[in-house]
C-alpha cells in the first residue's frame, strides 16, 4: 500500500534533529528543537484550486524547509509523517 495525496497536498518525513552541536554538547531531547527539515515522500497532482492553476514545484526525495505548524500529523505503516499544502513548504535545500 502506498500513499497518494490530492491536489496540492505534500506527504513528508521529518528529519531527525542533530542531538550534538558542532562543538560536540550532546542535547537531551527537551533541549532540542522541533524539526522543520523534512523529506518529500509523496506528492499530489496539482490541479485548478480556487480557481488557479497550482503545479507541483517540489518531488519525492527532495529536502525542504517548511512552516513550523504546518500540516497534519499522521501514522501509517508503522512510520510517522505529515501532510501539508504545498505552500507551507518555504524551501528546498540542495545540497
Amino acid at each position: 500500500m502506498k500513499i497518494k495525496p490530492l491536489l496540492d497536498k505534500v506527504v513528508i518525513e521529518e528529519l531527525a534533529p542533530e542531538s550534538v552541536t558542532k562543538s560536540g554538547i550532546v542535547l537531551p531531547m527537551t533541549a532540542q528543537e522541533k524539526p522543520q527539515l523534512a523529506r518529500v515522500v509523496a506528492v499530489g497532482s496539482g490541479g485548478i484550486i480556487d480557481g488557479k492553476l497550482i503545479e507541483m514545484q517540489v518531488k519525492v526525495g527532495d529536502n525542504v524547509l517548511y512552516s513550523q505548524y504546518a500540516g497534519n500529523e499522521f501514522n501509517f505503516e508503522n512510520k510517522h509523517y505529515k501532510i501539508l499544502k504545498q505552500n507551507d513548504i518555504m524551501a528546498i535545500i540542495e545540497n
